[in-house]
């Protein structure tokens, strides 16, 4: 299975921002769309990803004002990216040791949609039970 099975299946939209727009701004598209990361684009280029671990971060420190600190401040800049045709096993070993829960993945240099670590487990685990089950009948000698 590759990425873009994964994006098939979800759907390649993905909820962007600006650099400019304030973190509290940020935090609020992430609750409006329950999800835990934004990639964050300028003139329709990447510029970084805007993620739940930033807003610890800053949470931890310095909150400063939420409603003035822009994302760009504060969002990752030191992108990893994938592409669709990657294998599964491939991104969970980048996902795994970059530590990070969100991969943005381009196509022809634009964003084709992002996949967190939840969907490549998902699809992992779904593709392990079909093998299972093939392997099952198989023993069983059903084809």
């Amino acid at each position: 299975m590759r990425i873009r099975d994964i994006l098939r299946d979800k759907g390649e939209e993905v909820v962007t921002i600006s650099p400019g727009h304030t973190v509290y701004g940020a935090i609020k598209v992430l609750v409006e769309h329950d999800i835990g990361a934004l990639v964050v684009e300028d003139g329709g280029e990447i510029r970084g990803i805007f993620t739940e671990r930033d807003i610890l971060r800053l949470a931890a420190g310095d909150l400063g004002d939420l409603q003035e600190t822009p994302v760009g401040d504060v969002m990752e800049t030191d992108l990893v990216v994938g592409v669709a045709d990657d294998a599964l096993d491939y991104v969970m070993e980048i996902m795994t040791r970059n530590r990070i829960r969100h991969l943005p993945i381009v196509e022809e240099g634009e964003l084709a949609g992002i996949v967190s670590i939840g969907d490549v487990v998902n699809a992992m685990r779904k593709e392990i039970e079909a093998e299972n089950r093939y392997l099952r009948d198989y023993i069983a000698g059903g084809r």
